[in-house]
């Protein structure tokens, strides 16, 4: 976008030599010849010159719309869309661009309006069905776009985008034998289109094809060598298929054409990493991260390579640390708390002896949890990194907590506190990624971070990329996991969508799905925040009866945890829960409950109350399970609906 505004700028100062003996027609004419070639910013600044000569030419404001569409500047392309259809009203084609972008802007009723009024006027106008299959798609109905696109098959028999819209669609619904069907039709007819060969290549990807897949995108760039997205595409399959190095030699390509394409900076870094080369990974990451400085992926990358890979000492650590303590800070000046924990977090993983630490304990404080406030501060005491402030503040709150629940009952709550669940968390190798390779690893990573902060469960320590489900599973059961999560990522260059399917680590049967769908600026971190939130939401709350005292006891759960005055929980003979063989739940019998506790106070970090056991005999003992939610309120979670598969709009924006 500033690439065309600078065009559009520089030519003034000659612009009575560029433009002399040349009408609005000719640059229009001009634009559309860069149209053919998929040279969109020379077609619109053609387009840019006709209107400047002719601000009433439909037809170039129309194609300028269609350029921004191409550039994803759906901004933009409304605003030139809606001039062109002042200029020139019943134009349906016109209105068909409305309305796909629109759809590209999640703005789906008024979508849905105008394609409405397009068929009501010609109930078969192609443009107007593929825009209703692709607002399928946008609303997660992938498989009633594939009904739509076959009834506008028997009109169109022989129509090539309607062919590759529906092989594309069935290979996004894992149906690859019925896509690879309708592709091969289509390169039986158009084997000399390059085109075909990258939709070939990646649909024979998404079915883990790969060396079919290499060999499409392989004849792709033979009939156009300058197609870059087919040579992304390339460097994509060799990564999965582990050739490293040549993924790498790929990319260095696409960066000697443009030095800002970050996208290839960080698949080289990726490859770089995955080869064992750390320092020139974490080099080449930086830069993809300063071209793209809000991509969440690279950053993501770049932060992992960090963490696990230099010392704490690491000058590159405190670089990054502080841009999310820069963020923590806007944040937290806007009253958004959580997302100012998350990123003092964040920089807290890479920089622990930071001083900004003071200000993340600050906001608990705030947020009413001063055990954790004092213990971070303590924290800094011991690192040296206390200040008379600090000081004060921990001999005030120590004085302070002096009555606290955990005082009284002599119990630390730092030794107390216990997680009650293990949770590992994975992605595939065979998943396909058409922006960020190993972009499912990456969020993975992710998750875990995530997850490490929660008080109720542990992340599994093991290799977040599997090559299976069955490895995933064999990790997960060998790692005593109760549950495992495979994460499935689709995006585009706007939009994200998360899948995590969730397995019992015992036996591998389903357990639940859930997924997040985002859009704009942190949707990584929004969308995985969300997935975490619909797991912990899911898991049975389960504390333990840490010490008894004649017939009350404290729980190692507290108002952190939601637990909360009078509440009344079974307390389970220890050893006796076991997690369900499918869905998400906990067994035990009548005859394992052997007792309740009602509570009457409840701390921060630890809960106490009065004990009363159930039969004749008392069996409570110290070390027993307490469990915080009824059978009944442990509905195991199922899918949410299907969720938008942004990468597929992407490819089927591009091709119609």
């Amino acid at each position: 976008m500033k690439y065309l505004l600078v065009i559009s700028f520089v030519i003034v100062p000659c612009m009575f030599s560029y433009t002399q003996g040349r009408n609005a027609g000719v640059f229009y004419n001009e634009g559309q010849a860069a149209m053919v070639q998929e040279e969109w910013y020379d077609a619109a600044e053609a387009f840019l010159e006709a209107l400047r000569l002719n601000p009433s030419h439909a037809e170039a404001a129309g194609s300028l719309a269609y350029c921004y569409y191409e550039l994803a500047e759906f901004d933009q392309a409304l605003s030139w869309v809606r001039k062109a259809r002042t200029l020139a009203r019943g134009k349906m084609n016109l209105a068909n661009l409305e309305a796909r972008i629109l759809i590209a802007l999640g703005q789906l009723t008024a979508a849905s309006q105008i394609i409405r009024e397009v068929l009501a006027r010609e109930p078969y106008n192609r443009e107007a069905l593929f825009a209703q299959a692709e607002m399928d798609i946008a609303q997660g109905r992938s498989g009633e776009a594939v009904t739509r696109y076959r009834e506008v098959a028997r009109r169109y028999p022989e129509d090539q985008d309607i062919l590759l819209s529906l092989a594309l669609v069935l290979g996004s619904l894992g149906r690859h034998d019925e896509a690879k069907g309708y592709i091969d039709r289509v390169l039986a007819r158009h084997s000399e289109d390059y085109r075909v060969y990258y939709y070939a290549a990646y649909l024979a990807s998404r079915a883990n094809r790969i060396t079919e897949a290499i060999r499409f995108a392989e004849r792709a760039l033979a009939l156009k060598s300058t197609f870059i997205s087919a040579r992304s595409l390339l460097a994509n399959l060799r990564y999965r298929q582990g050739q490293f190095a040549e993924a790498a030699g790929l990319a260095d390509g696409i960066i000697s054409k443009n030095r800002n394409d970050a996208l290839s900076w960080y698949l080289k870094g990726m490859a770089l990493s995955r080869l064992g080369r750390r320092q020139e990974a974490i080099s080449v990451l930086s830069t993809a991260a300063a071209i793209a400085a809000e991509d969440e992926f690279i950053r993501a990358a770049l932060e992992d390579l960090l963490i696990l890979g230099t010392s704490l000492e690491e000058q590159n650590r405190r670089r990054w640390a502080a841009w999310h303590f820069t963020r923590a800070r806007d944040f937290k000046s806007r009253n958004l708390s959580e997302q100012a924990l998350f990123e003092y977090r964040r920089g807290l993983r890479l920089n622990p002896y930071a001083r900004e630490r003071q200000e993340y304990a600050e906001i608990l404080r705030v947020q009413g949890f001063p055990a954790r406030f004092m213990e971070e501060l303590r924290f800094m005491q011991d690192l040296g990194l206390g200040n008379q402030g600090i000081d004060d503040a921990v001999e005030a709150y120590t004085s302070r907590l002096s009555t606290a629940l955990y005082r009284r009952w002599q119990a630390d709550p730092l030794l107390v506190t216990k997680r009650h669940w293990k949770v590992g968390i994975f992605s595939l190798a065979a998943q396909p990624a058409l922006y960020h390779v190993d972009g499912a690893a990456v969020a993975s990573g992710y998750l875990k971070d995530l997850l490490s902060h929660d008080r109720n469960i542990a992340p599994l320590e093991a290799e977040l990329r599997q090559t299976s489900f069955s490895t995933a599973f064999r990790a997960a059961r060998e790692g005593g996991a109760d549950y495992f999560l495979i994460l499935t990522v689709m995006e585009n260059e706007r939009d994200l969508s998360l899948k995590g399917e969730l397995f019992v680590g015992r036996t591998g049967s389903p357990a639940g799905t859930f997924t997040a769908y985002r859009t704009g600026p942190d949707r990584l971190r929004n969308a995985g925040r969300n997935i975490i939130d619909q797991l912990t939401a899911a898991l049975p709350s389960r504390g333990e009866l840490a010490v008894r005292r004649v017939n009350q006891g404290l729980i190692n759960k507290g108002r952190a945890d939601g637990v909360k005055p009078d509440a009344v929980y079974d307390i389970v003979k220890k050893g006796r829960v076991s997690v369900k063989n499918e869905g998400i739940g906990l067994v035990y019998t009548e005859a394992d409950v052997v007792g309740t506790i009602t509570v009457r106070e409840a701390d921060e970090e630890v809960s106490a109350g009065n004990l009363a056991r159930n039969g004749f005999y008392d069996r409570i003992e110290p070390g027993d399970e307490v469990i915080f939610q009824t059978e009944a309120a442990r509905i195991p979670p199922s899918a949410q609906g299907t969720v938008s598969d942004p990468e597929l709009r992407s490819l089927l924006r591009a091709l119609h």
